[in-house]
């Protein structure tokens, strides 16, 4: 409780002074909550309880009193006798009272080493009889939440590369109507003769490895039901026999293809769903698609159906000249697994001749190095060759960021955003926004940054701690141990928990960790971990010496000699 000294004007008139004594208002008391006051969310609350003893205040006076923090004047509070004629909080005369106060103001970075003070006038009716003398009645300012890492995290644009992926080579056999023989026409097609080149290569190339073959048999629409089954099964069995004979050729001699264990078939009977297909993206009349359509759906039997269709006459022939053919075929599908570049490979060939690689293997690329010039390199190769993708501008932001050339950056992350708007860009431009302090337009652009990573929940973390949100802000940082999210918790009060969670990130011994960790100290009234810490923090950080000496979070060790031998 800090006591405050009221002097009269006649007193000061003639000592030549400002303070002076007053019989119309006794000495008050003042207790500060909190002491020294805390800034947080860029203000510093002020709450004051003014007591005033019995007869404190004579019934026809009233006073102004106004606290400030150093030169910040705060509002001003008026009380009065019970029979005062002025405006403001009635303080009865015998048994006294008291009057709770409360302000807010914004911060200034010259209240850190300040003090709250409180001055006032004395008033009887319409005339100042006397002054409240200037008075310290607490210490300001603790200013701990300013000790926060901007480090807002960037994301960099993520690549989509396989080193290994799975592949198909396809082939086609067509059959004659009702018949299951391979011609010898159909080996020389082109597909077949690329199936053979596929084998010959795949058998010599380490980077394939064939998987399986598949087989799947079909019949056209026309014809018995059952007899189409059986033909299409047939055609599946001699479509595999085709294969087998194509990797066992000389030229070729492809273990898996000639291994039939390898092999899988199956017929399909009739291939409505082929026909349609076909018959869709045929150059028939609409007129006639949809009258044939109409008796696949009414027709139910296959014997009903194939006779409405015959009953077509000119359509039937067109069906079977051009449209049933299709169906007649047995599909080839080798699955293989190939392997890409090698991590040496796609290192050598970026620098030899990169437009031999794809987008994805030069984003991968980039992250085999560590060297930023590098990486810079294989972005803007990227962005060459592949204009039209967002990624590589993104990521050529980011190496910017990461050089702290921030403005060069955010044209980059805008750019990116412009080719197509995208979350890690809106991220890495909130991370911008935050470093340049321009805190609501960083909170909007995370607002739509939500899915890329958790570098958003991260960043949103470091802005509830610049606005006093202290458990949002350790929701916020999520299980990640890391120098902010202790400060939050220390800020929210759980110094035990900041301890711990420093000590587990990767600034348990960095000159910032050991002074959070000298404030947790002087929060649980710890002098040997200040002191032991503070040295620490000092070893690493000469210029924390001179912090630690104004800082409010150790003002009760002020005169301490283990404190004030460390921080000379």
């Amino acid at each position: 409780m800090k006591k405050q000294g009221i002097k009269s004007l006649a007193f000061i008139a003639a000592a030549g002074i400002m303070t002076t004594g007053c019989d119309l208002l006794k000495d008050l008391d003042y207790a500060v909550t909190p002491d020294p006051l805390e800034m947080h969310g860029d203000s510093v609350k002020v709450k004051v309880d003014i007591t005033f003893p019995e007869k404190g205040i004579k019934k026809k006076a009233y006073a102004e009193i106004t606290p400030a923090i150093g030169s910040h004047a705060l509002k001003p509070i008026t009380v009065v006798g019970e029979k005062a004629t002025a405006n403001g909080t009635v303080i009865p005369y015998k048994p006294g009272g008291k009057v709770v106060y409360e302000d807010v103001i914004a911060y200034s970075p010259d209240m850190e080493v300040s003090e709250l003070s409180v001055t006032g006038k004395v008033f009887k009716g319409d005339k100042e009889k006397g002054v409240i003398e200037k008075t310290k009645i607490a210490d300001a300012t603790v200013v701990t939440p300013l000790l926060v890492r901007k480090d807002f995290r960037i994301i960099y644009s993520a690549d989509k590369f396989q080193r290994v992926t799975n592949e198909q080579q396809i082939a086609e056999i067509n059959y004659l109507k009702g018949r299951s023989e391979v011609r010898s026409s159909e080996m020389k097609d082109d597909d077949i003769i690329a199936m053979k080149d596929f084998m010959a290569a795949a058998q010599t190339n380490p980077k394939i490895e064939i998987k399986n073959i598949s087989i799947t048999a079909f019949a056209s629409i026309e014809g018995e039901e059952d007899k189409n089954n059986t033909l299409s099964t047939d055609r599946a069995t001699t479509a595999k026999e085709a294969s087998m004979k194509v990797a066992a050729m000389k030229k070729v001699e492809n273990e898996a293809g000639q291994n039939g264990d390898n092999y899988s078939t199956v017929g399909k009977g009739e291939d409505f769903a082929g026909f349609k297909k076909t018959l869709l993206a045929s150059d028939m009349e609409k007129s006639e698609k949809d009258l044939i359509l109409n008796i696949l759906e009414m027709q139910k039997t296959p014997t009903a159906r194939e006779q409405a269709m015959r009953d077509l006459g000119k359509t039937f022939t067109y069906l079977d000249k051009n449209i049933f053919p299709h169906q007649r075929r047995s599909e080839i599908v080798i699955n293989y697994e190939l392997t890409g570049f090698s991590d040496e490979e796609l290192v050598s060939l970026s620098k030899s001749n990169i437009d031999t690689l794809d987008l994805e293997e030069i984003l991968f690329t980039a992250t085999l190095t560590d060297d930023l010039n590098e990486k810079m390199r294989l972005y803007k190769e990227a962005a060459r060759l592949f204009p039209e993708d967002h990624r590589p501008v993104n990521n050529i932001g980011a190496v910017l960021y990461t050089q702290n050339k921030i403005s060069e950056a955010k044209a980059k992350f805008e750019k990116a955003n412009g080719i197509q708007e995208n979350e890690i860009s809106k991220n890495n431009l909130a991370a911008v926004a935050g470093v340049n302090g321009e805190r609501d337009n960083a909170k909007a652009l995370l607002s739509e940054a939500s899915g890329a990573g958790e570098q958003v929940s991260y960043n949103e973390g470091i802005l509830a701690i610049q606005d006093g949100n202290y458990e949002e802000a350790i929701s916020s940082f999520g299980s990640d141990a890391s120098y902010n999210k202790a400060l939050a918790q220390l800020l929210n009060k759980d110094a035990a928990s900041a301890e711990s969670t420093v000590n587990e990130s990767d600034d348990a011994e960095t000159a910032d960790g050991y002074y959070l960790k000298a404030i947790v100290g002087a929060r649980q009234d710890k002098l040997d971990v200040i002191v032991t810490n503070l040295k620490d923090a000092f070893a690493k950080d000469g210029s924390l010496k001179s912090k630690a000496a104004q800082d409010r979070e150790f003002i009760k060790y002020l005169d301490n000699a283990s404190f004030t031998a460390i921080v000379k």
